[in-house]
Order: structure tokens, then sequence, then C-alpha cells
């Protein structure tokens, strides 16, 4: 049985944490505007091959740099379990009357929050520097697909959490898995200038549907077709949020 009241509380907790923290606004937004800034500029003369006629590569690059920003910020709301594991306010939760997958799904609200509002930042902004959303369906379904964007990699990031004892380590790890999960989803550049044995694998990426889910809707260009990275974020998104829940329930408070 879901218990809606414990989702909701642990979901007011991270949104408390996170507008109490100012420099953790301030910084999940830099590195997003520095490659926004740098690469947009730098590279919005130039004539990318696989881009698609019209589009400028502003254009093509912020939804991969919403992408880049939500995935960091999601898998990293993993590491709240150590911190909460290693102040003892996890074991308080696990002891709680309500089951895990309430649990679970409380601290996926929390941190998909988080990652929407980053990514909405992140879309207000690039605004200053030319890029404009068609209209407020556009806006509506980019939303839908950075909700799920920010839903699956959560889940994966809390799967690593509940496995892992040590934060450091769950850094290092973090930053091994996120780095080839970001280059490999088109985010920087066509997926139709990848050698053919890399763009395979890119296939399997989620966040590449998310991203080419989210230029579908923000800038009409896709790869695969609105439709198709909506079905395969889902599909991944559920099946993420199942393995957190699993490996959370596994997890021991202590």
């Amino acid at each position: 049985m879901i218990h809606f009241n414990a989702i909701y509380v642990l979901w007011l907790r991270e949104m408390k944490r996170f507008v109490r923290a100012k420099s953790r606004i301030i910084g999940m937004l830099a590195m997003p505007l520095l490659f926004l800034s740098f690469m947009g500029m730098g590279f919005s003369g130039m004539a990318i091959p696989g881009m698609g006629s019209g589009v400028n590569y502003i254009s093509f690059l912020v939804p991969g740099i919403i992408g880049m920003g939500m995935l960091f910020t999601s898998m990293f709301a993993g590491i709240s379990v150590l911190w909460d594991r290693e102040f003892g306010f996890l074991k308080e939760i696990m002891i709680a009357p309500v089951n895990r997958v309430s649990i679970v799904l409380g601290r996926i609200a929390g941190g998909a929050t988080t990652a929407l509002i980053q990514g909405v930042l992140i879309l207000l902004i690039s605004m200053v520097i030319g890029f404009r959303v068609p209209d407020l369906a556009s806006f509506a379904t980019a939303i839908v697909f950075m909700t799920l964007i920010a839903t699956t990699f959560i889940g994966l990031g809390l799967v690593f959490a509940s496995k892992m004892r040590d934060m450091q380590g769950f850094n290092l790890i973090m930053n091994f898995v996120i780095f080839p999960l970001f280059f490999l989803s088109g985010a920087l550049f066509p997926l139709d200038n990848l050698p053919t044995f890399i763009k395979v694998i890119s296939f399997i990426d989620p966040l590449t549907y998310g991203i080419d889910g989210m230029r579908a809707s923000l800038i009409g260009f896709s790869v695969f077709g609105i439709m198709t990275d909506l079905a395969v974020l889902l599909g991944f998104s559920a099946v993420m949020i199942f393995l957190g829940a699993y490996f959370f329930e596994k997890s021991e408070s202590v």
C-alpha cells in the first residue's frame, strides 16, 4: 500500500533542503550555463553535419545541456541516502510504519522536483541568448521529458547508493557512470556523426531518448520520433523505479 503522507513528507524535506542551500542552486546552474555559453556561442556559426536544415547549434544544444544538468543532479540525488545513513535518519525512516516503496517514491519525487526546477531555469536562461520555445504545448511536452529523465536517473542513483557505504566512493563511481551516459546521448553533437558501433551503444542510453524527445518538442528535430522517445523513456523510468525500490528495500539502514 502506498502511503501518500510519507511521500509528501519526504518530498517536503527535500524541498526545504533545496531552498535553504543557496550555493546548491548556483552550483547546479553553473556548469550547464558554462557549456551553453562557450560551446553555443563558439560553434554557433559552424555548419555541423547531421543537425538538420534550419537548426542552428544553439537551438540544437539547449535540450542537450538541459539533459546534462538533469543527469548530474538526478544521479547525485542518491548521495542523500548515504548522508541519511551516516547521520541516522535513514534508520528512523526504515523503522517507520510505511513500506519502503513509499520512501523511494518520496525521494524520487523530491529529487525529480529539484531537477525539474533546474531544467526549467536553464531553459528560461537560454532564451536570453536567443533560444525560443515555439508554444505552450511544446513547453509542456518538454516538461514531461524532463520529468522522465529525472525519474529514470534518480532511480539509477538510488540503486548505486543502496549498495554503497562510502560517499567518496559514490562520487567516483557516479562520475565514471555519468560521463559516458552524457557523451553517448548526442547532447553535444548529432548521433549520425558517431561511428556505427558507438551509435549502437548510444541506443541503450536512456538520456539519448530524453534529449531527442526534448529536441522534438522544442525545435522539431528528432532522430527517433517523439512517440518512440516517450515510449522508450517511460519503459526506462518504470524499470529504474522498480530497481531503485528493490535495492533500497534490500539495503541496510546502518
